[in-house]
């Protein structure tokens, strides 16, 4: 018994995802019957957070990152030297 109910679910997912008509989610409705009388205001490309991050440029945290490796290195080739054969 539990094999036909398996097959009649998939049935009916593959008859709903094939419907042609599909309706909207409920958050879709709400926002829909809100922004038709009151229209959302346009918003920028980017967010207000951006604005008020502090902009680093991009080749200080190349430096960062350059001289990580660069310390990761020193101290592995100095352990490397150090230890006894």
């Amino acid at each position: 018994m539990p094999e036909r109910d398996d097959q009649e679910r998939e049935f009916d997912l593959r008859w709903a995802d094939g419907a042609e008509f599909k309706e909207p989610s409920a958050r879709a409705r709400m926002l829909a019957a809100r922004w038709k009388e009151n229209p959302p205001g346009p918003v920028p490309f980017r967010g207000e957070a951006d604005r008020r991050a502090p902009r680093r440029s991009s080749w200080v945290s190349t430096a960062v990152v350059l001289g990580c490796v660069a310390a990761v290195i020193v101290l592995l080739g100095y352990a490397n030297f150090r230890a006894p054969y």
